[in-house]
């Protein structure tokens, strides 16, 4: 067989692809980039591999694929791929896999982690104490502090994560609602949750909300101003699935007017945030009452730990050595026309 050229174009570890090179064998060649943007990939470079491995940063536009002369598979190094045009890809014949089975621990994790931070008050201690030890050492300044147990946690997308979470959440004793009218009935017993067959509902019994869905036409500004003011004026949300889930400015105006408690979020619709992005702003001056009280930001950082980057790695490449190698499909996520699938080396 001959030698292999594989494509990482926006590569988020910062030694010589040593996980993808052990996995991949030493009939693999690696350009490896730390790009943003397709316009700083050398055409040739996108013209000459077989395979491209992409994380989250790089946007696999339709002008991008149609340089992929050569490539059989496009494979997202994580678990959502908005930021992929699966029909290009599919028009063009090439397959798109995604790696689902990392790092669900580590997101359901962080959603109760903001959950815990805001309801006991973590975070709000924290701030007050570094500001004076002797006014800080006050247990009633903390705004969000809640009982768990009795309490009603609403997932939004009965996935892996959403029911990993869903499961920690039962832990603490809370009741747990769930919406997705994509899982099959039945999905919510094996989970030991309660079914709801509309959002309305979920949103205006649960005291805790959190986002565990893709992003879709159907769900893109999903919680909006609207679909805010149905919550509980007590009630807290998460999101540590896709930014543009949430209209972040309503949000803002929302914990600002208190039409909701708070909000912690892992994900916004632009990463990072531009300078004149409203949370930003927030986050820059300092002064904004809800930063730090009613609004928690972590920067896309719910996947990460060592044993979740290195299992992206070792799995993202796996898949597309072997459908390379054997013409096997693991986690395929477009409907490809049929020459790119018998094209297999």
């Amino acid at each position: 067989m001959s030698r292999l050229r594989l494509l990482t174009p926006d590569a988020q570890y910062q030694d010589d692809a040593l996980i993808e090179r052990a996995t991949a064998g030493d009939d693999v060649d690696w350009d490896i980039y730390r790009e943003r943007s397709p316009e700083q990939l050398p055409e040739e470079v996108l013209r000459s591999c077989d395979a491209m491995v992409v994380w989250h940063e790089m946007p696999v536009s339709p002008q991008l694929i149609s340089k992929l002369d050569r490539c059989k598979i496009i494979v997202r190094a994580g678990v959502g791929f908005d930021h992929i045009d699966l029909q290009a890809a599919a028009s063009a014949g090439i397959p798109v896999c995604n790696t689902p089975d990392y790092g669900t621990s580590e997101v359901a994790d962080h959603a109760i982690a903001l959950m815990l931070t805001m309801r006991r008050g973590i975070a709000s201690y924290h701030r007050n104490l570094m500001q004076s030890p002797q006014d800080g050492f006050d247990h009633a300044r903390a705004p969000l502090l809640a009982r768990l147990r009795g309490k009603t946690f609403g997932v939004i997308g009965l996935g892996r994560i959403g029911i990993a979470t869903a499961l920690r959440a039962k832990a603490f004793g809370m009741r747990v609602l769930a919406y997705d009218p994509l899982v099959s009935r039945g999905t919510e017993i094996a989970a030991g949750v309660d079914r709801c067959d509309h959002l309305e509902e979920l949103l205006s019994q649960s005291d805790v909300v959190s986002l565990h869905c893709p992003l879709t036409a159907e769900t893109r500004n999903m919680i909006n101003a609207e679909r805010l003011s149905m919550m509980q004026p007590h009630a807290i949300l998460i999101n540590t699935a896709r930014g543009a889930i949430i209209d972040v400015n309503a949000l803002l105006d929302a914990l600002r007017r208190q039409t909701i408690a708070g909000a912690g979020i892992d994900v916004l619709p632009v990463e990072p945030p531009s300078k004149s992005d409203e949370i930003a702003l927030a986050y820059a001056n300092g002064t904004d009452p809800i930063v730090g009280e009613r609004l928690f930001v972590t920067p896309h950082a719910a996947w990460s730990s060592p044993e979740s980057v290195a299992d992206a790695r070792r799995l993202s490449v796996e898949t597309a050595m072997q459908f390379l190698r054997e013409g096997r499909l693991r986690n395929l996520v477009n409907s490809p026309v049929t020459p790119a699938l018998s094209g297999a080396a």
